[in-house]
Formats: C-alpha cells, sequence, structure tokens
C-alpha cells in the first residue's frame, strides 16, 4: 500500500471510532498513559490542523501556539470534521518528494506522512479501546504500516514517543504485533 491510499485509510479508521464517541466519554481512560479520549482526541485534531501548515513549508515558529489549547470543546465530532478535511485536502495536494519542518528538523514529507498514518492506525485503536468500540484495523493499513515501521523499531524506542515494545509471539496475528511494537497490549 502507498503512502496516500494508506493515510486516507488510516484517517477512515479514526473517523470510524471519532462518530461512535459520545460526549458523555470524553473523560473515559484510554491505552495512552494519562491520556483520556479528550486528550487524544485533542492531539489528533491539533495533528490535523498543524498539516497543511507544514506541508505548506511553514516552520514550528511560524504556526506557533496557535493549536495549544483544547480544541475539541464540547463537539468532538465537529472539531475532528474541521481539522481531518483541512488536513485531507492538504494531503490531497502535497508534494512528496519536498521535505517539512517537524521538531527534529527537516524531514521527507514522505517520512512525515508515515509517521502521521502510524499515528492516525494507533489511534484509532486507543480511541476504541477508550470508548468500548470495535477495535479492528483494516488489515492492509496494519501491514503496510508495520512494514514500514518494524525495520526502525529501536529508533521507534528511542523516540520516547511510545511505550516500550511489549512482548508477542512470532505467530500473533499482524494487527496485534503492530500494537505491541508501539508499546500497546492487544
Amino acid at each position: 500500500m502507498e503512502l496516500l491510499p494508506a493515510h486516507r485509510a488510516a484517517m477512515r479508521e479514526f473517523d470510524n471510532r471519532v462518530r461512535r464517541t459520545g460526549i458523555d466519554q470524553l473523560d473515559n481512560a484510554t491505552p495512552c498513559g494519562e491520556w483520556r479520549v479528550r486528550d487524544l482526541l485533542n492531539h489528533l485534531v491539533s495533528e490535523q490542523l498543524w498539516a497543511p501548515w507544514l506541508l505548506e513549508g511553514h516552520t514550528l515558529e511560524q504556526v506557533g501556539d496557535r493549536f495549544d489549547g483544547d480544541l475539541v470543546g464540547e463537539d468532538p465530532q465537529a472539531a475532528w470534521d474541521r481539522a481531518s478535511s483541512a488536513a485531507r485536502a492538504a494531503w490531497d495536494n502535497a508534494k512528496l518528494s519536498s521535505r517539512v519542518h517537524v521538531t527534529g528538523g527537516k524531514i521527507p514529507v514522505e517520512d512525515y506522512g508515515w509517521q502521521m498514518t502510524m499515528d492516525l492506525a494507533v489511534h484509532a485503536w486507543d480511541l476504541a479501546k477508550g470508548i468500548g468500540a470495535d477495535t479492528g484495523l483494516d488489515p492492509e493499513l496494519v501491514e503496510a504500516v508495520r512494514a514500514v515501521f518494524e525495520p526502525h523499531l529501536a529508533a521507534l524506542a528511542d523516540s520516547g514517543l511510545f511505550a516500550p515494545a511489549k512482548p508477542v509471539s512470532v505467530s500473533a496475528a499482524p494487527q496485534s504485533r503492530l500494537l505491541a511494537m508501539l508499546g500497546r497490549q492487544p
């Protein structure tokens, strides 16, 4: 699976869980350490709002703190719809051969796209766990994300962005292997 179809699939997975999220579930726990459902949603809404700016070539300093604070409010679906629509449009027009500013410096847009894809996919699972929804992810998406990131498992562990990898059997289902690789207990 190529980047843009994988990214769209990951957005659909997260979108499907947002549509099932009730306002009364915003304080539910998630598998993401200290994050509640609201925190998880806020993280993904913020990421999507950043994407158009970064894909247009803006630096982190130029974007500044405009996406700090509570972006979810009392209507998580509306917040997600606005943010994800802007991100989808930006990715549809992105030059994958260019570079983008991120916390660690400038990286290829394609690498940024895969990072966003992985984040959407794993957080779709996290959100599903937090709201008690179906946790099954698109198998083709799971395989694509795992294939891209498994060779970089040590770098993922060193990044501090995910919990340490969990042990999992080599015969485990692909989704379980991906989740364990990213510090989740499937």
